[in-house]
């Protein structure tokens, strides 16, 4: 295979909603560059993008699949995002490492949620965009309907390169504006036959390619002054001043396909090997130090893998990008993230679930190695006098958690280890042992994303699971002050156990005074600080210990054990077992025992009095409140936000934006546990969502009660 130079390869993210078609897409683009001499169907599961289990189970994509073109002498490296957004995380991941976005379109629905989200992420990454509209030979497709909605939703940035002379069943032929020909396809597709454009379409085709070169004008200053010379442009020209909107996002183009049918695939090929920006022409990268990294090939050696991939009989393929230099068969390189050396003994271009073996890649190009020792998602390798570290690429926040244990208990190691594996391939999937819960928590994207790691997991590792409600991380503090003693005397014969804590607990908040004067019952109680000990906790706020007992009623060695015991209550607070945060206590007093005294026995005197004194200074149960940020259709927004107030959330604005209404809210995460399903069902999932922690606040009385009564019947249970 030729070795491509950098201003040789264009790397291209196919992103779009379920069923738009793109694995369609992907094997008559393979086709036509040859790398497939028959292109599979999905319903016969023969594609060469989603050919794992899962997705032939499902019948949708689950992974990204990494293919390339050659086509015209340029290397054009595809990476196929699943639709769905439960799967968000393939394409972050690829719009990371590629150029260009084409988001593909539903013929029969035009601009859905899957769109929405794409062009989002596109947005915020600063990625050219270009649409295309596949599926006309549905009887459902309305070409100028679905540009018009595009027109709205994306404004007039979004402009036809294409048209097609008639969709539905009969569709078989698109007028190209930027060549002012017609392309008629046969049956079979394929090449097409390229002819005048007929006299009943050219009234449009002159206003469309009006608009065209207008458009592309407008992203040049040479360009712009051409036109209002000569009023036209020639199709290098034209092609300039697209490739130039592109990259500064001014224009979006449309694209017409019919990919089921190999219709229009081979002119979209050519157009985005001649327009399509190269790799040196887009914004740099930089490393985590902050240095622009060039895509040249005299720079050092620098990879970084940004996807595993777990294949049968193979083990991890390891997918990464050339980010500078070239990297040749058997080259040493040095893994800037775990100190290790790697070998790359030998180096793949990758065609979906096919990999053919190349000596050498470049800057900018994609390939894959197999057989790795030590390489990792994420991982940097470098040659000599390099170090490069890079970390681009984030993810978005967990949308939906459910704690996991397996069926058979002696089988927690293997499925531990099971889902660590599938974590590489998808870094979204996130796997928490949380000591706090007393649970094995697995984080993702949606129910769709958490059901099919389960069906992985028994039906490949054949390990049976159960997935159920996480336990809540709730905080407990107090409100007042409060004062208890607690007196530990144990005697069993021998040396025996006696120590005696007396000690005031309070709220605490930054910069509150130095302990004074407390009264307690008629009682007055003068504090003295002897020495303060700040604890941060590690689940926020602090503990604060003052020492202010006098006359050697508690001697200071024992100081540190009746901190331990008020740390136990601490991690177990004493309403519901949850973390306890925020207090002051003050040990004032006490007695001790001239032999029975130990640390045992002020550890366990210290707790006790904790807990007695929590109990009494109006205590309080805090919840974790998440922001969530739904994007939803303006017809259901009355539904969502009803939802939203039955889940105890707080509408907290909404705007509009790109014809999607969003809505803001701040919500107990109590009660997020199943609304990403309940969205989806109140909006036949036309709406996404995402949601980030926010604070703790006070739960409501009512819950409160509930809360501790729940938490006393599980202790007598136990």
């Amino acid at each position: 295979m030729k070795v491509y130079q950098s201003n040789e390869i264009k790397n291209i993210a196919l992103l779009g909603n379920d069923g738009s078609g793109k694995t369609t897409l992907t094997e008559s683009i393979l086709f036509e560059s040859g790398l497939v001499q028959r292109r599979g169907r999905v319903s016969m599961k023969n594609t060469v993008s989603d050919y794992f289990p899962v997705e032939q189970e499902y019948g949708y994509s689950v992974f990204a699949t990494v293919f390339h073109s050659e086509y015209n002498g340029k290397k054009l490296n595809f990476i196929d995002c699943p639709g769905s957004d439960d799967f968000v995380g393939a394409a972050m991941t690829a719009l990371n490492v590629t150029d260009t976005a084409v988001i593909v379109l539903n013929g029969q629905h035009g601009v859905e949620v899957g769109t929405q989200n794409h062009f989002r992420y596109t947005d915020k990454l600063g990625k050219p965009v270009i649409f295309l509209l596949n599926q006309l030979d549905d009887e459902k497709c309305d070409f100028d309907m679905i540009l018009e909605k595009l027109q709205e939703v994306y404004g007039p940035k979004v402009i036809p390169v294409q048209f097609p002379v008639q969709t539905g069943p009969g569709f078989n032929s698109i007028i190209d504006v930027l060549m002012m020909k017609q392309y008629t396809y046969g049956e079979n597709g394929g090449k097409a036959t390229i002819t005048d454009i007929p006299a009943d379409q050219l009234d449009k085709a002159q206003t469309l390619h009006r608009a065209l070169v207008e458009a592309a004008a407008e992203h040049d200053d040479s360009l712009m002054e051409k036109f209002f010379e000569s009023e036209s442009l020639t199709e290098d020209e034209m092609r300039e001043g697209i490739r130039k909107g592109l990259v500064s996002r001014g224009i979006f183009p449309l694209f017409c396909v019919c990919a089921r049918l190999d219709m229009g695939v081979d002119r979209l090929l050519e157009f985005l090997g001649n327009v399509v920006p190269f790799v040196d022409e887009m914004p740099k990268v930089h490393n985590t130090r902050g240095e622009v990294v060039n895509p040249t090939t005299d720079g050092p050696t620098s990879l970084f893998f940004f996807k595993t991939g777990m294949e049968p009989h193979i083990g991890e393929v390891q997918y990464f990008k050339v980010m500078s230099g070239k990297v040749h068969e058997g080259d040493d390189l040095q893994n800037a993230d775990r100190g290790s050396k790697e070998r790359m003994s030998q180096l793949f271009v990758c065609a979906g679930q096919n990999r053919i073996k190349v000596d050498e890649l470049r800057a900018g190009d994609i390939g894959c190695a197999v057989k790795l020792k030590d390489v990792h998602t994420g991982n940097t390798l470098n040659g000599k006098d390099c170090d490069n570290r890079f970390n681009f690429i984030k993810y978005p926040n967990p949308k939906c958690t459910r704690a996991i244990r397996p069926v058979n208990l002696p089988e927690m190691e293997k499925m531990m280890a099971a889902i660590n594996r599938m974590a590489e391939e998808d870094p979204t999937w996130v796997v928490e042992q949380s000591k706090e819960l007393r649970q094995v928590l697995i984080h993702g994207q949606g129910e769709f994303h958490l059901r099919t790691l389960k069906w992985r997991l028994e039906n490949l590792d054949k390990i049976q699971v159960e997935l159920y409600e996480q336990r809540i991380p709730y905080r407990e503090t107090i409100t007042k002050k409060a004062r208890a003693d607690y007196r530990h005397k144990k005697q069993s014969g021998g040396a025996g156990q006696f120590g005696e804590v007396h000690l005031i607990i309070e709220p605490y908040y930054e910069g509150m005074p130095e302990p004074g004067t407390y009264k307690f019952n008629g009682q007055e109680f003068k504090i003295t600080p002897r020495s303060t000990e700040e604890v941060p906790m590690e689940w926020g706020g602090k503990l604060v210990f003052i020492n202010s007992v006098v006359g050697g009623a508690i001697d200071t060695r024992f100081m540190p054990a009746i901190l331990k015991g008020i740390m136990e209550k601490m991690e177990r607070g004493p309403l519901t077992g949850s973390y306890a945060r925020d207090v002051r206590v003050i040990v004032y007093d006490g007695k001790m025992h001239p032999v029975d005294s130990n640390e045992i026995s002020f550890m366990i005197a210290g707790r006790q009095a904790f807990s007695q004194a929590f109990k009494e200074a109006g205590p309080k149960i805090l919840e974790p409140i998440y922001e969530v940020e739904v994007y939803v259709p303006g017809e259901y927004m009355g539904d969502v936000m009803s939802d939203l107030q039955g889940r105890r959330g707080l509408i907290i604005g909404m705007t509009s934006e790109n014809g999607y209404q969003k809505l803001n809210a701040k919500v107990p995460l109590k009660e997020l546990s199943n609304f990403s399903t309940a969205l989806s069902s109140i909006t036949a999932g036309s709406a996404s969502f995402n949601m980030k922690f926010s604070s703790y606040e006070l739960v409501p009385t009512d819950v409160q009660e509930k809360l501790i009564k729940e938490h006393e019947a599980e202790n007598e249970d136990a």
